[in-house]
């Protein structure tokens, strides 16, 4: 593992507890990442209203940093709140996308600023909601607001009709969108050539970090482009498999048990401290 100089950490079963807090020692180990000259980098599918809670109990709005929303879509510079680049999904194909899930009878989602707003309700649409803590709201002309323009559409729907319906999507639109599952019951729909890896990229361009200099830490499909752009890829214990295959790396410990912390003691602190020896 060469010269470390940028982190990025996925939040949910990555970063987060399953209580969705961050423990004392990750929160320690970060500092002193940090300190040793590490930019540490949130990277979500959550939009920025729910990752900002995050990005101040780690204090990065008190110092320059980054956080990758909407899985790829939105940069924000965490000191400032600036968004410094953000993409759409192409209204045609936005469009196309929610009349076919709406066709097979599912709900489906999207954001604007802390508000969740969902075409039908369904046993699934809750779990976001619950998640991120945005307020939810059914809209009624949800066609018109697709076609406003979207970061990115969501799909809550029992996993095991989710596959087929992926496929469906596929099918019609796999040049104009990205699809991919981040958890088993969120099917999440992007713009073209879009996701975290993406925005890592322009985020090491920016602070002139070579791409194996970069530790990426996720757990599940979302987090899949960035596991393979980084220089060292890292899956959690927890994680999904298809994820683990992937990886350079699976930490030892879930994120349930410090697991990234323990990663940035044994991958990073130590090859630091070894270093300045």
């Amino acid at each position: 593992m060469n010269n470390v100089r940028l982190l990025a950490l996925d939040l949910d079963d990555t970063l987060l507890r399953s209580d969705l807090s961050v423990s004392d020692r990750t929160r320690n180990a970060i500092k002193k990442a940090e300190a040793a000259g590490v930019a540490v980098v949130l990277a979500s599918g959550r939009v920025p209203a729910a990752m900002d809670h995050f990005a101040e109990l780690l204090g990065m709005h008190r110092r320059a940093g980054y956080l990758i929303c909407c899985n790829g879509t939105i940069v924000k510079d965490s000191l400032t709140g600036d968004i410094i680049y953000k993409i759409n999904i192409k209204p045609e194909a936005a469009l196309a996308a929610f009349n076919i899930a709406d066709a097979e009878g599912f709900s489906v989602q999207t954001y604007e600023g802390d508000i969740l707003y969902v075409s039908r309700e369904n046993e699934y649409t809750s779990y976001d909601q619950k998640l991120t803590g945005l307020r939810q709201v059914v809209m009624e002309n949800f066609q018109a607001m697709v076609a406003a323009g979207c970061h990115k559409l969501l799909i809550p729907g029992d996993p095991l009709l989710l596959g087929p319906l992926e496929k469906l999507l596929c099918a019609y639109l796999d040049d104009d969108l990205t699809l991919f599952t981040s958890k088993p019951y969120f099917l999440e729909i992007l713009p073209a050539q879009t996701d975290k890896g993406t925005s890592l990229a322009k985020i090491a361009a920016l602070l002139g970090v070579k791409r194996e200099e970069v530790i990426a830490i996720g757990d599940s499909m979302n987090d899949e482009a960035m596991i393979r752009w980084a220089g060292t890829g890292v899956a959690m214990k927890n994680g999904d498999k298809r994820i683990k295959n992937i990886a350079d790396m699976v930490t030892d410990k879930s994120n349930d048990e410090d697991g990234v912390a323990r990663f940035i003691e044994l991958f990073i602190l130590e090859k630091t401290a070894v270093r300045n020896e």
